[in-house]
C-alpha cells in the first residue's frame, strides 16, 4: 500500500511542477522583463513550493533569494511581502523548477509511514502558524502549486491566446 501511496503522490505532485515548467517556459521572452505579474506569480509558486518541501521550516534557504518587504513597499504586480531580489531570468527560474522537482522526488520516495505523520510547524507557539502533517502539507502544496500554474495558464491565454497542455501524470516513476 505505501508503494502504491507515493507512486500516486509523485505522479500528481510531478505533474503539478510539469505544468509550472511548461507554463514558465511558454512565457515569451520578450515579455520576461516587462509584464512582471506573470514574473511575480511564478516565482512565488516556487518560492513557496521549495519552502513547504523543507523539514523543518527553520532549515529553509532559498535557491533564489529574496526580500522581506513592508506592504506598502510590495510592487502592484506582486503577491505578498515575500519579493525577490531582483527579476530573476527564465533559465534561473526553471533551474529552481528542477531542483524543486528532485528535491520532491525525493522526498516522496523517501516516504515511511513514520514520516507521512511527521509534524510540519512553522513557529511553535505561534496560533497563525501551520501546523501539518508531512503528508498534508505534500498535499497543500500540491494544491498550491496547481492553483498558481492555472493562474499563468489564464495569464498565457490573455496575453498570448495560447496555453500548455494539461499533465494528467508525471511521466517518472518514485
Amino acid at each position: 500500500m505505501m508503494n502504491e501511496l507515493k507512486q500516486s503522490l509523485w505522479k500528481q505532485f510531478g505533474a503539478s511542477i510539469d505544468m509550472l515548467s511548461n507554463a514558465i517556459v511558454r512565457w515569451p521572452d520578450e515579455l520576461w522583463a516587462t509584464d512582471k505579474k506573470f514574473f511575480y506569480m511564478a516565482y512565488h509558486t516556487l518560492f513557496f513550493l521549495e519552502y513547504y518541501l523543507t523539514f523543518p521550516p527553520k532549515d529553509f534557504s532559498p535557491k533564489l533569494p529574496y526580500t522581506i518587504t513592508e506592504s506598502t513597499d510590495v510592487p502592484p504586480e506582486a503577491l505578498d511581502d515575500v519579493i525577490p531580489n531582483n527579476i530573476y531570468s527564465k533559465a534561473e527560474l526553471l533551474s529552481s523548477v528542477q531542483a524543486c522537482r528532485e528535491q520532491c522526488h525525493a522526498l516522496i520516495a523517501g516516504l515511511t509511514e513514520e514520516r507521512l505523520n511527521e509534524r510540519w510547524i512553522e513557529e511553535p507557539g505561534n496560533p497563525r502558524s501551520r501546523n501539518f502533517s508531512k503528508f498534508e502539507l505534500l498535499l497543500y502544496n500540491i494544491r498550491h502549486v496547481q492553483h498558481h500554474a492555472g493562474q499563468l495558464n489564464m495569464i498565457l491565454r490573455q496575453r498570448i491566446n495560447e496555453a500548455p497542455r494539461w499533465v494528467s501524470r508525471a511521466k517518472d516513476d518514485v
